[in-house]
């Protein structure tokens, strides 16, 4: 089963930012789809290796800042090839 996951990760501490590239390089490095644009990240893939994969680095942020939070949307089916026709 494909599932579509839009998260945010808002570290809340002044050095937020390296944080949260941190965060998108580890995501990216998966081998899963993945697609950031200026308000969150998206990855794609199969429902086992996508939660996976967040549950592990999740957990890693949480425990890299002082208090985080995570944002997430979900949807069951693969999004990724999405274009608007409007």
């Amino acid at each position: 089963m494909n599932i579509s996951v839009d998260l945010t990760f808002s570290p809340l501490q002044d050095d937020y930012e390296g944080h949260i590239i941190n965060f998108i390089k580890r995501l990216r490095d998966s081998g899963l789809t993945v697609i950031e644009n200026p308000l969150a990240t998206q990855v794609y893939g199969d429902y086992d290796e996508v939660m996976g994969l967040l549950t592990v680095e999740m957990k890693r942020s949480f425990k890299e800042v002082g208090i985080g939070l995570f944002y997430i949307k979900m949807v069951k089916t693969d999004r990724s090839d999405y274009v608007p026709d409007f």
